[in-house]
């Protein structure tokens, strides 16, 4: 298993190859739907105009995500009435539903790594090769197991869309994952989605694989 640390530099996203199992240690930032969302529609797409703490929270975003990782991720999380934050479980959650944003959040934000389970698709594909970037798959069902490796609640920015949904920045300590797509255009969830395909076409056309 290949140690990482996060700042991820150019160099090491391109040295790694789908199937490398990596620790990663450093800081990260939890988004899921609303997060993403706001993110295009305030500051990339600009749909809507900044409210409240708007800029605020983006200047803090842009420093911790530029060389950083996104961890699709709904935590549970203790210590909410006296701030002292802790997970309880950090479990990832299914990546595709940021399909729609995660190429230009990665684009934007300069964004080299992304966590969660299930893979994503041919826009996110594109910007881990031009970005560069790299897709991780986290074990799903392990929740409480990589809670273990969030060493500290740094903070919370959008604690009104909620626990899970908000933009938790955490410290973690060889948080393991898996290289699925990377940023030479390859992409284990695309290559197993064909196999399987092709084995279903010879199941009900009668052919051997």
């Amino acid at each position: 298993m290949k140690k990482v640390q996060i700042p991820i530099s150019d160099d090491v996203v391109r040295s790694l190859k789908v199937g490398d199992p990596l620790a990663l240690s450093g800081v990260m930032v939890t988004a899921r739907d609303a997060g993403h969302k706001w993110l295009i529609d305030t500051f990339v797409t600009r749909k809507r105009e900044p409210q409240g703490d708007d800029l605020e929270v983006y200047e803090a975003l842009k420093k911790l995500l530029n060389g950083g990782v996104i961890y699709h991720c709904g935590p549970v999380v203790a210590g909410l009435d006296t701030r002292e934050y802790r997970f309880v479980a950090a479990g990832p959650t299914t990546s595709i539903r940021e399909e729609p944003y995660q190429g230009d959040i990665m684009r934007h934000f300069n964004v080299k790594g992304v966590i969660g389970k299930g893979g994503m698709g041919a826009k996110t594909l594109q910007a881990c090769q031009e970005v560069p970037g790299l897709y991780l798959h986290a074990v799903g069902g392990a929740a409480t197991w990589i809670a273990q490796t969030v060493k500290r609640v740094l903070g919370v920015y959008k604690l009104e869309f909620g626990v899970p949904e908000a933009f938790w920045v955490i410290e973690v300590e060889d948080f393991p994952v898996v290289v699925t797509m990377d940023a030479n255009g390859n992409s284990l969830h695309a290559e197993i989605e064909a196999r399987s395909a092709k084995v279903l076409e010879n199941l009900l056309t009668g052919e051997k694989s």
